[in-house]
């Protein structure tokens, strides 16, 4: 199959299978008269897999691990499993940074729902801000 068609099945553009086989997740056959490059069945399941683990937040570099260890009949298992654990880990420390930030930006529009604009005077920029103790 042709990349828009593969493109199709996987319900991608044409341009994320481009990108995937110059990544060199993808390695379709080209037909030497015309250059065009087709893919076949094991393609797309391998396109599906890309698609499964960048979902789960899984990088191309780490992608192109699991599926070189899988294709030297190595489990890449345990590798997915430790890479999933480093993503839960930092999406949690993400997730406490934006609930710290969360309730500063709260904390600040209740502060400023009872104060007036501030003209510039050279000196200040906002006083809104300015208004704010830091650290917040």
């Amino acid at each position: 199959m042709k990349v828009s068609e593969l493109a199709k099945r996987a319900g991608v553009t044409a341009e994320t299978v481009r990108y995937y086989t110059r990544s060199g997740l993808l390695e379709p056959k080209q037909q030497s008269q015309n250059g065009y490059r087709y893919y076949n069945d094991n393609d797309l399941a391998r396109l599906i897999f890309v698609r499964k683990a960048r979902i789960l937040g899984f990088g191309l570099n780490e992608i192109a691990e699991i599926l070189g260890m899988s294709q030297h009949g190595h489990s890449p298992c345990p590798r997915v499993r430790e890479i999933l654990e480093e993503r839960l880990q930092d999406t949690r420390q993400k997730l406490k940074e934006l609930r710290s930030l969360q309730l500063s930006m709260e904390r600040a529009a209740k502060k400023w729902a009872e104060m007036p604009n501030g003209i510039p005077n050279g000196n200040a920029v906002c006083n809104l801000i300015d208004a704010l103790i830091y650290p917040e």
